[in-house]
């Protein structure tokens, strides 16, 4: 059997950017192991393969690879197969604004996709699962140890690490600069040791940003747990990064809003718009949105593996 697949650049308006993704659109008919040896094949961070989707009136269903393993969920593998699916009409559009629902792991997803000029150019999810915390992360002096960093880079206090997810687990880790941001380099031995059998194993890296028409924070992601070194934008985390940011006291009542540029150190800058809603201490909602551009077509024949 030979199956068609799309390549898209998530989280960026232009190729070479953000973060690839590949999507093959009609993935009926491939068996578990299949998918993982060729997710392994595609070698990006996500491989995304769409099924029908189990309640007629969802637009499809979803299975989401790392080069390692299968994950419930994924932000920027949402956000680029709504794309992807809109794009070919898929994802029949109803003017500006079209909604639709992408069943995962975690459950339904609800997507928005906005279009320009007839052209879907932006997607937004609303997470099916709100940012739940984990138990306490390593401290922050072995975890500057374990980033190559000096322990007054990693924050603590009211500030210290925490663990997040809004259906994938992170680590997250306010770092004091962008400075330290850019020199942060994974010490596997470390990494073993600290975060390889926690809860979270993947680690988030964030500091301020410069705030008005600049990005509100930066970011770096590391998860070799999932085969992937440097991650160039991670939706998930930025969804469950939310819950941090609330915890931490870093919001107001209603909607809050941060744009998060991450891939600025491997040569892919990305943006992701994280939106929480915020009634009192407590987060009731929370979306994350992008661009993404399509790259390139291909088949890729099974019955040669």
């Amino acid at each position: 059997m030979s199956y068609r697949f799309h390549t898209a650049d998530v989280f960026t308006d232009r190729m070479f950017g953000g973060n690839p993704l590949a999507v093959f659109p009609d993935g009926e008919g491939i068996d578990d192991a299949k998918m993982q040896r060729i997710a392994r094949e595609m070698n990006l961070s996500e491989t995304v393969f769409v099924l029908p989707p189990e309640e007629s009136a969802h637009a499809a269903r979803l299975r989401i690879f790392t080069p390692s393993a299968e994950l419930p969920f994924a932000g920027h593998p949402t956000v680029g197969t709504a794309l992807v699916l809109a794009w070919s009409g898929r994802i029949r559009l109803s003017g500006d604004s079209t909604e639709a629902i992408l069943e995962e792991g975690v459950g339904p997803v609800p997507v928005t996709i906005r279009a320009d000029g007839g052209r879907p150019v932006f997607a937004q999810f609303t997470t099916a699962q709100l940012p739940e915390p984990g138990p306490p992360a390593p401290a922050a002096a072995a975890l500057a140890e374990m980033l190559s960093l000096d322990a007054g880079d990693v924050l603590g206090e009211a500030d210290r690490p925490r663990a997040y997810s809004c259906g994938v687990p992170f680590v997250f880790v306010r770092l004091a600069d962008r400075a330290a941001l850019a020199r942060a380099r994974l010490r596997m031995d470390l990494w073993e040791r600290l975060l390889a059998d926690f809860w979270a194993s993947p680690v988030f890296l964030f500091c301020p940003g410069s705030g008005g028409r600049g990005p509100d924070l930066h970011a770096r992601m590391f998860s070799p747990g999932m085969g992937i070194a440097e991650d160039p934008a991670t939706g998930s985390a930025a969804a469950a990064l939310a819950g941090y940011l609330v915890e931490t006291k870093r919001h107001r009542a209603g909607t809050n809003r941060w744009r998060i540029a991450q891939g600025e150190d491997m040569g892919r800058p990305s943006l992701i718009e994280l939106e929480a809603d915020v009634e009192g201490a407590h987060v009731t909602a929370v979306r994350v949105g992008g661009g993404a551009v399509a790259v390139s077509e291909g088949v890729l024949h099974l019955e040669r593996a």
